[in-house]
């Protein structure tokens, strides 16, 4: 049985990249401030040390570099994958397989590719999910719950002193006597209390459906502060993909020929 979250090692080279993801995925690629100069795609990053510079670069905490030895040894390279595979491709829910990880070690042609599709694929959504947990956290309120509880609580009070008032009222034509004062007084308090604890009660429900809309209200508005998160993350990304592009193809324009 499958663990949810976890992605069974499979072969990522099913088929060819297409021409523009290809583009969009060396633009991608571009973007990481290597720690060597890229020379030959497949020959690079056959030791893994690049690969965890670019989890690294997005993903700093999911990364320690001192585990990665820049090699050209056929079984220290391997030593690194295995690293990758035990240590940090788990935490970004995918796992490469060790035909494929053989297949890198190699430089067999597109396998770094379709490895480096997963990973852009498994980054983004990682840090997709970071900003919905981020929205999550800056949209909690504690004081707009406050608020609610303050306002019922104030309704509460004036339904009370509303209902004092009317039981304090002295019919016209009704004179106190004297004598029956202390009585009455007595009297009126006793049923001061007996009016407060009839009267509050009959509009809890009230109170509690008002509540209720609130809160659904709220949960409405997290939900779609999360939506606008995830789309102005994406936005991001891809005018930052466009910059590169653009920059790249004005590289190649001023080369001279």
């Amino acid at each position: 049985m499958n663990r949810p979250g976890r992605t069974v090692p499979g072969s990522l080279l099913s088929a060819p990249l297409p021409l523009t993801a290809l583009h969009h995925l060396y633009a991608w690629v571009d973007s990481v401030p290597f720690s060597r100069p890229k020379r030959h795609l497949a020959r690079d990053f056959s030791d893994g040390v690049m690969i965890a510079e670019i989890v690294k670069h997005f993903q700093p905490k999911l990364v320690e570099m001192h585990n990665y030895i820049p090699t050209s040894n056929t079984e220290q390279k391997l030593s690194n994958w295995s690293t990758l595979n035990r240590k940090v491709f788990p935490k970004l829910r995918f796992c490469v397989s060790e035909e494929d990880i053989r297949k890198v070690v190699i430089s067999a042609p597109g396998a770094i590719e379709s490895v480096l599709s997963t990973l852009r694929q498994k980054v983004e959504e990682k840090c997709q999910r970071k900003a919905i947990q981020e929205a999550r956290m800056n949209t909690k309120d504690p004081i707009g719950f406050d608020s609610i509880n303050i306002n019922r609580h104030l309704a509460e009070l004036e339904n009370c002193k509303s209902a004092e008032s009317l039981t304090t009222r002295v019919p016209l034509g009704k004179e106190t006597i004297p004598s029956q004062k202390g009585e009455e007084r007595g009297s009126d308090h006793s049923e001061r209390q007996d009016s407060n604890f009839s009267q509050c009660p009959h509009n809890e429900p009230d109170f509690q459906q008002l509540l209720e809309q609130k809160e659904q209200a709220l949960i409405m508005l997290q939900e779609t502060v999360q939506i606008l998160q995830m789309k102005v993350h994406r936005l991001e990304h891809l005018v930052q993909l466009k910059d590169m592009r653009i920059e790249d193809l004005t590289r190649h324009l001023n080369t001279p020929k």
